[in-house]
């Protein structure tokens, strides 16, 4: 909102928050501080297969060339999908809205599962 409105945090979304506004400050002052200390302690968030040694690069002028995590590897339906199954496999992983008015359609973490295997079989 460009009009520096605030709109205040559902309580119980709040509660359920990985950080506080105190949390954010902490780790918005750790990041300009140490900026590839931190996000590689972020990136350890995250089951690798092969995890980064380092973090960052970047480059602003002529062809912009920007490299994160980029001698790791990493399995990206593991980290975003198969790992939700065990314990959560009937709630919603996407929402999708379509263009027109009413287009909308949820698709669980079983469903995206199953999709998944099914074009990765294909």
């Amino acid at each position: 909102m460009s009009d520096g409105q605030t709109i205040p945090v559902i309580p119980a979304i709040a509660a359920q928050a990985h950080a506080d506004a105190a949390g954010f400050r902490a780790m918005s002052a750790r990041a300009l501080a140490d900026p590839e200390g931190f996000w590689m302690e972020q990136s350890r968030r995250t089951p690798w297969i092969r995890p980064p040694s380092r973090a960052g690069r970047a480059s602003f002028t002529g062809d912009v060339s920007i490299r994160w995590f980029e001698d790791g590897t990493l399995n990206a339906s593991a980290c975003c999908l198969d790992r939700h199954l065990a314990e959560r496999p009937d709630q919603v992983a996407i929402i999708w809205e379509g263009d027109a008015p009413g287009s909308h359609k949820t698709i669980t973490y079983r469903a995206l599962h199953e999709e998944v295997c099914r074009c990765a079989n294909a």
